[in-house]
């Protein structure tokens, strides 16, 4: 159903990727992301055993967390890993359908030539019903803009991000093309927030990905891309502080940033109140952000 068709009196769903993500945020009152990174090593003993294990565990957490949630964040490697891709549908669908008002970003970081780009972003948005997806930038434009031109949904950039081998290009000083002389240049990283911002963002809708870890520079890329939205990874278990970030990085109107906590959240017990516990510690986390 269209917007244009949707019966009087109900609300018609956003048409874009940052018309989801600001339905979001309104409805949940949250910059929350949950991540749904389920190891089968890790989640409650009591499943573990069961042939829908991972499937049951997500479907729960997603549940319970939705509240308190403006994003779910699925990383495709924990489920094709143990080939478990259709539960990752099945998930996908479940969260679209049961909380329309929540965003659902695939994240699996792709980055090819465009005839296979093309083919991932059908995977994102056509098979897996993804508002968003995480891509490398590393390949170009190219590789980018089938997800931008798709039509479905939008694009998370890698940026910054917080691994310890993440300075080993993203730091990289470059210089500005036909600059002469001492003219300083930037750092990859800023290189790609100012492409996102003035040319990919003409192609489609994207934000960028940017590690709670590094407050000062995701600040300085905040503040070359205006209020594109920004995925924030590592508060939680990875040590990012909720504050910190949201002082560092929200857009002008105070939100424009989607904050993912994975394994502080869906490990908060390995009991059989995991769900509960993955609430309260989602709630928290969500407060923390609210300030």
């Amino acid at each position: 159903m269209t917007a244009a068709s949707a019966p009087r009196g109900e609300v018609p769903a956003p048409t874009g990727f940052h018309a989801q993500l600001a339905r979001s945020w309104t409805a949940s009152g949250s910059m929350l992301c949950v991540g749904l990174d389920p190891d089968l090593e890790r989640i409650p003993a009591h499943l573990r055993s069961e042939p829908d294990a991972i499937e049951r565990f997500c479907r729960e957490i997603v549940d319970a967390t939705a509240p308190h949630a403006c994003a779910f964040k699925p990383q495709i490697a924990y489920f094709a890993s143990c080939g478990a891709e259709a539960a990752l549908e099945r998930i996908c669908a479940h969260v679209r359908e049961e909380h329309p008002d929540v965003t659902l970003v695939l994240d699996s970081k792709r980055g090819d030539i465009g005839t296979t780009a093309l083919h991932y972003a059908r995977e994102a948005f056509d098979r897996y019903g993804a508002h968003a997806v995480t891509v490398n930038p590393y390949m170009g434009t190219d590789s980018v803009e089938p997800f931008l031109t798709h039509g479905a949904g939008g694009a998370f950039v890698l940026c910054r991000t917080s691994n310890p081998g993440g300075d080993d290009l993203q730091a990289l000083i470059t210089s500005e093309p036909g600059a002469q002389g001492s003219q300083p240049g930037i750092p990859l990283h800023l290189r790609v927030a100012r492409r996102v911002a003035t040319e990919w963002s003409q192609l489609g809708e994207c934000g960028l990905v940017v590690g709670a870890t590094r407050p000062d520079e995701l600040a300085e890329v905040r503040s070359l891309i205006g209020d594109l939205p920004l995925l924030v990874p590592g508060v939680g278990a990875q040590g990012g502080d909720a504050a910190t970030v949201v002082e560092r990085g929200a857009s002008a109107d105070g939100r424009g940033l989607v904050v993912n906590s994975s394994r502080a959240i869906l490990y908060a017990s390995g009991g059989e109140d995991f769900a509960e516990a993955a609430a309260a510690e989602a709630a928290r986390t969500a407060a923390a952000l609210a300030g």
